[in-house]
């Protein structure tokens, strides 16, 4: 199954609420939230309060990336204030499996992130626990960064390593994904595809997620 899932690091922030409304309304099937505290990455974005300013805007679900040095300590904010997925990076978390449980615990969806250094090793205890992967094709901390290839054969190293264990957990793919990289990186195994700047950066959202999705079908069906 393939989502779409515009960023809004690239939305016009604004006028948030309406660029959210307006990718709801243009065809999107998740909308992906990068949280960037300035530590762990070098940007700063946005907080719970701006999750639950925009929450009433649509139903789609909320895929909050924590890309922050202390997760556990905003996990709980997020939750409340309407996040419907919260993953964490593997590189912050020193008791990932406390904190992967903490989070589904408060209900919500659970994911995993690796950065484009890190090696899935670093997944083997934790897979049975988690209800997503993000794999990072761009270093984090930025939108409109280029595509880095060797994300293409994690996704595809991990999507094995879930066929030979057993597991049905969707990857998620975030960074570089446009028309041009979208049909390679479900052809690996993605079926989250993360698109900002390729969705944000054009006039008609619509027809651009529809071009996506049609790119990332065409793999699909060859």
């Amino acid at each position: 199954m393939i989502r779409i899932a515009p960023s809004i690091l690239s939305a016009d922030f604004g006028r948030l609420a309406e660029e959210v409304a307006a990718v709801a309304a243009a065809g999107a099937d998740v909308i992906h939230i990068d949280v960037m505290d300035g530590h762990f990455v070098p940007n700063l974005t946005l907080g719970p309060l701006v999750v639950e300013a925009i929450r009433p805007v649509t139903d789609l679900p909320f895929d909050v990336h924590l890309m922050i040095t202390n997760p556990d300590a905003f996990i709980e904010a997020f939750a409340r204030a309407g996040a419907d997925w919260i993953s964490v990076h593997v590189e912050t978390c020193p008791h990932l499996h406390r904190t992967i449980n903490r989070i589904k615990e408060l209900s919500k969806k659970a994911g995993v992130v690796l950065n484009p250094a890190t090696p899935l090793t670093t997944l083997d205890f934790i897979l049975e626990e988690v209800d997503y992967i993000l794999i990072m094709s761009v270093n984090p901390g930025f939108g409109g960064q280029k595509f880095i290839p060797s994300a293409l054969r994690k996704v595809s190293e991990l999507k094995n390593i879930l066929r030979t264990r057993g597991l049905e957990i969707p990857i998620e793919i975030d960074g570089g994904i446009n028309l041009e990289t979208i049909g390679a990186a479900v052809k690996a195994g993605a079926e989250i595809l993360v698109a900002g700047s390729a969705i944000f950066g054009t006039e008609n959202y619509a027809q651009t997620i529809k071009s996506l999705r049609q790119k990332a079908l065409e793999v699909l069906t060859v």
